[in-house]
C-alpha cells in the first residue's frame, strides 16, 4: 500500500475526533514548514504554509458546533489564531508562529486527553482502544 492510499484510508476511517486531532497536527507541521521558511527567506513558501495554516484554523471554526457553550470561549481563541497567522505572515514574525504553534499544540494536547477519556468511557476501564 502506498503512502498516498494509506493517508487516505486514515482519513477515510477516522472518527470525527481523530479528523479533529489531525488537523491540529497539519496545522502545527504546516507552521512549522512556515517558519523554517521564513527563516530561510523562500517568501512563497512561507506564505502558502501560513494560508494552509490559516485554512485549517478556519476549517476549525466552521465546523464547531455552535450548541456547546464551550464553542463561545474556544472561537474567539481561534479568530485570535488565525489574525495572528496573517500578522505573521506580513510582518516575517517567527514568534508569532512560535506564540500560535504554542496555543495550536495546546488544543491538539487538550483534545488528545478527550478522546482518550471518550474512549475509556465508551470501552470501560480495561479496554485496549
Amino acid at each position: 500500500m502506498s503512502i498516498q492510499a494509506y493517508q487516505n484510508n486514515s482519513v477515510e476511517t477516522a472518527s470525527p475526533g481523530e479528523l479533529t486531532l489531525m488537523l491540529y497536527n497539519g496545522c502545527i507541521k504546516f507552521i512549522k514548514v512556515a517558519r523554517k521558511s521564513m527563516e530561510n527567506k523562500e517568501i512563497e513558501k512561507k506564505n502558502t504554509n501560513i494560508q494552509k495554516a490559516q485554512k485549517i484554523i478556519q476549517e476549525l471554526m466552521v465546523t464547531m458546533d455552535q450548541q456547546y457553550a464551550i464553542t463561545k470561549e474556544i472561537m474567539p481563541l481561534y479568530d485570535y489564531m488565525n489574525r495572528r497567522l496573517m500578522e505573521a505572515n506580513t510582518a516575517n514574525d517567527v514568534e508569532i508562529l512560535d506564540e500560535v504553534q504554542g496555543l495550536v499544540e495546546e488544543f491538539r494536547d487538550t483534545w488528545k486527553q478527550v478522546i482518550l477519556e471518550a474512549r475509556k468511557s465508551q470501552y470501560g476501564q480495561g479496554g485496549n482502544a
